[in-house]
């Protein structure tokens, strides 16, 4: 939680960005509540620039011909896009899953157990310093509804929010088209250039930019270090495509 009080500095927390609070205006918060998304734009954006420029880089090695190039290029993406927002999709479901199975079990000790699960609601709040008499009405109005109580348990004592019913969707196509959007970039030089060996280098510079502007945007939107978050996804992202082109190349015939 962020605090504002008006004899205090503001604290700003990742994700969280709080304006300053005056006397003279009202408290207001603004909250980034879209990490899943983010997230999964990192995942699919990730990988679409360096994996198509590693299959690109490796096969302009032997190939002469960018068309070819680019041909082996664009079949990578359709099938990695896929690969991946399939990935996501099963990934949602399973945490879905999961929630639902540990809401059961929930259920069941609140209707078997009761007394076990109240000292637990007790065990909660002491942790963050509360008397049992400050507990008890608490404890109390939970009691009464047992809905109340489960959510209350899973979110505090299992630490599981709800999913989104819509994740696996959302998170599959999202993935999916961050790929389709990070891969086509490094395959843009072999489609404006016949020669594969110049259309690596600019395929290279251009990729570099593009992970270094996405690891700017990404930390803006996260509230990190934009520039720290640029310089990092550049050289992660350089190392990886690197590490594929050498394996690319080792494994090559020619």
């Amino acid at each position: 939680m962020v605090c504002c009080v008006a004899s205090q500095p503001v604290l700003t927390v990742k994700f969280w960005r709080v304006p300053p609070v005056s006397p003279k205006s009202k408290h207001s918060e603004t909250h980034f509540t879209a990490g899943e998304v983010i997230r999964d734009i990192v995942i699919g954006m990730s990988d679409g620039l360096t994996v198509p420029f590693a299959l690109a880089a490796g096969l302009s090695g032997a190939i002469a011909n960018s068309g070819l190039v680019v041909t082996a290029g664009v079949a990578e993406v359709a099938a990695g896009s896929i690969a991946m927002g399939l990935g996501g999709y099963l990934a949602a479901r399973g945490e879905a899953e999961h929630y639902d199975k540990e809401r059961h079990r929930e259920w069941c000790e609140v209707k078997e157990m009761p007394e076990e699960e109240s000292r637990e609601i007790f065990e909660i709040f002491r942790a963050y310093g509360l008397k049992d008499e400050e507990i008890q009405p608490v404890v109390a109005g939970l009691e009464r509804n047992h809905e109340h109580w489960i959510d209350f348990m899973m979110k505090y004592e299992l630490a599981l929010d709800k999913p989104d019913p819509n994740r696996g969707l959302v998170s599959a196509l999202v993935i999916a088209g961050s790929y389709i959007v990070g891969g086509i970039v490094p395959l843009l030089p072999y489609m404006l250039y016949r020669d594969s060996h110049f259309a690596l280098v600019i395929s290279a510079l251009v990729t570099v930019l593009a992970l270094f502007v996405f690891g700017y945007v990404k930390g803006r939107f996260t509230g990190s270090r934009p520039f720290r978050s640029a310089f990092q996804t550049a050289v992660v992202g350089t190392l990886a495509a690197l590490a594929a082109f050498t394996i690319a190349k080792l494994i090559s015939p020619h």
